[in-house]
């Protein structure tokens, strides 16, 4: 259950009821999620992404809550991204449909109601580069680096992330980073426009409570009706029929189940195309 402080004329409530990995506070018209384990480099597993939607859906439902930040304890890793060992090699895609799924914990973020900030306090891999794009705003800090590693063990992405890779910053960084599994530096990143902003770290904090204030001094309804209309005139329809046989087909290739024990045995991969 939230614990509730007093500042002045407003509250500040501290959730509890979530684990250490996961932490979320709202303070007044902000809303803060912190993914608070900075030993694993803020790597998610399947119990972290249930916590994760908990505090996505908790303060989505906070009446006075105008912004919500979104950022990583520490100061190396905002986040890893997903724990590669719960990687359904071989499992039916209709996974994907799960409540606590990574595609549809960051398909939930992505739809919350007001303003989101993804505050990058560090570098972002895997399916964490999805869940920045998820938000509505990127701040990054100086020194960060970024990989989508998908295709170094054979992983097919799943349809919405793809999608926000496209619609977002461009098909020609979701190319690079899918197809080339390139790796981004800070300064690659703002020009790519997958940054709105690049800070050194001195500066992240203060950047970041000047956005917040810029959001929350702003017409609730409106912002929250546009965001909806800005969202809904991106949109692409593809064939997402056929992107998740296409997801199946690599989930239960040969090239998935040695890419990921390659991972394990820290070798090259030596993959077939089947």
């Amino acid at each position: 259950m939230p614990g509730a402080v007093a500042f002045g004329d407003r509250v500040r409530y501290l959730w509890h009821n979530m684990t250490d990995t996961v932490l979320l506070a709202i303070d007044g018209q902000r809303a803060t999620i912190t993914l608070n384990d900075p030993a694993k480099h803020n790597r998610l597993d399947t119990a972290a992404l249930g916590k994760l939607r908990e505090a996505i859906e908790a303060a989505d439902r906070a009446p006075d809550v105008r912004v919500t930040v979104l950022t990583g304890a520490g100061e190396k890793t905002f986040c890893s991204g997903y724990d590669l060992g719960s990687i359904p090699s071989g499992k039916s895609v209709r996974q994907a449909e799960s409540r606590d799924s990574f595609e549809t914990v960051m398909d939930r973020l992505e739809t919350m109601r007001m303003p989101t900030l993804c505050a990058l306090n560090g570098g972002v891999y895997g399916g964490a580069t999805d869940m920045a794009l998820a938000c509505d705003f990127r701040l990054g800090v100086k020194g960060m680096r970024f990989f989508m590693p998908a295709a170094r063990f054979g992983l097919h992405y799943y349809p919405s992330g793809l999608r926000r890779y496209t619609q977002k910053v461009s098909p020609s960084f979701a190319k690079r980073a899918f197809l080339l599994s390139e790796d981004f530096s800070d300064e690659d990143l703002l020009r790519v426009g997958y940054l709105d902003w690049l800070v050194e770290r001195a500066d992240f904090g203060a950047k970041i409570d000047e956005i917040v204030a810029r959001l929350a001094g702003l017409a609730p309804l409106s912002m929250a009706n546009m965001k909806r209309a800005i969202e809904q005139f991106a949109q692409a329809e593809p064939d997402i029929g056929r992107i998740r046989e296409a997801i199946l087909e690599c989930q239960n290739s040969e090239d998935l189940r040695e890419g990921l024990a390659a991972l394990r045995e820290r070798r090259s991969p030596a993959f077939k195309g089947r």
